[in-house]
């Protein structure tokens, strides 16, 4: 597998909390210990014995704890003001490749509806009642819009996981509005360990969750695990190019581009479709076709920055906090990354046998 841009943890101060200090023993008192020095000994050993704990943890653990922690954070904090501005689907819009050059504003809404249809189509979900999808996970599902509009379209149970509780909450309470309660529900969950069992699932929907996954072959492994035998996975997700024969990594313009980003959006490792696919044929998976969609998405940004820059996008980002802040700040350099051909969105479907 090509060489993967390892992400850089963001470092912020470890905290420890003290619930409880002894009380002052009778002999500190005999001897006349000074209680501040007593207290003073006692507080770095408590000290000294937190950090050894930690340390006991693997590194890559760790960072992996406060990515998750970091992704869990962002989206508690921002995921009301992308609803305010761009209703229940977090993700990218499906643009015709003219969109960016025709008269009028493209209805993004109905780019971003558009991109789920798209996604089944390309990986030819059946539409037939007898064939079409029964039970359905969304493995990062953000406020479950993917969820509900699958459940609507082919009458299926639907599950899906966040690391956001806020999202979570909010996703249920939307699908409890729209009706839809009972056929689905969602959770907080890692989708690195998804709380589901070995073949639950007849389809498996990953819409723009994959690059925050630090460990992309557990990630790829969770999804083949849940699908039932003939289910059909799907993932649709930010890359990087794919390397030249003669490449072994990426260039140090490149990978400094994209460390830039990761660090807004709690992003680990990127990789190319040609790693994912790799993945996919190390788990025996068939029918594994991929499409790059990174023209089609072309308009997607920049109407993102618009809406910023509206007073109500501008205000209501002030009040979110400093990670949705430091998100929209980047926004310009995701923008390049697509014109440079250095980020690729990408569609990957295949099958369980």
């Amino acid at each position: 597998m090509a060489t993967l841009l390892r992400w850089r943890p963001i470092t912020t101060p470890t905290t420890h909390s003290f619930h409880h200090q002894p009380s002052l023993s009778s002999s500190t008192l005999r001897t006349g210990a000074s209680p501040l020095h007593h207290h003073s000994r006692r507080r770095s050993l408590t000290i000294a014995a937190a950090a050894a704990a930690t340390e006991t943890i693997p590194m890559e653990q760790q960072q992996q704890q406060q990515l998750k922690k970091g992704i869990a954070e962002l989206y508690d904090e921002s995921s009301g003001l992308w609803e305010d501005i761009w209703g229940e689907h977090m993700h990218h819009g499906f643009y015709e490749p003219d969109s960016r050059v025709s008269g009028s504003e493209p209805d993004h809404r109905a780019a971003q509806i558009r991109m789920i249809d798209e996604s089944l189509r390309f990986a030819a979900v059946p539409e037939e009642a007898e064939e079409r999808p029964k039970k359905v996970v969304d493995v990062g599902c953000g406020i479950g819009g993917s969820s509900r509009y699958l459940a609507r379209k082919y009458g299926a149970k639907c599950q899906g996981i966040t690391l956001s509780p806020v999202q979570a909450q909010r996703a249920n309470a939307l699908a409890a509005a729209q009706g839809l309660a009972d056929q689905t529900f969602f959770q907080v969950g890692d989708a690195l360990d998804q709380p589901f069992p070995d073949g639950e699932f007849d389809l498996v929907w990953s819409m723009e969750s994959g690059e925050h996954m630090p460990d992309k072959a557990k990630f790829v492994g969770e999804l083949a695990r849940v699908a039932a035998p003939g289910a059909t996975i799907i993932i649709v997700t930010w890359c990087h190019r794919d390397l030249g024969p003669t490449e072994e990594s990426l260039t140090k313009w490149e990978k400094d581009h994209l460390d830039k980003i990761c660090k807004a959006y709690y992003l680990p490792e990127w990789c190319s479709t040609s790693d994912y696919v790799k993945l996919l044929q190390s788990l025996n998976l068939q029918d594994i076709r991929t499409a790059d969609w990174s023209e089609n998405v072309a308009p997607f940004w920049p109407a993102v920055i618009r809406s910023a820059l509206t007073w109500k996008g501008f205000t209501s980002l002030l009040r979110t906090g400093m990670k949705t802040i430091r998100g929209a700040l980047v926004m310009p350099l995701m923008i390049e990354g697509f014109k440079k051909d250095l980020i690729k969105f990408s569609v990957i479907t295949c099958r369980k046998p």
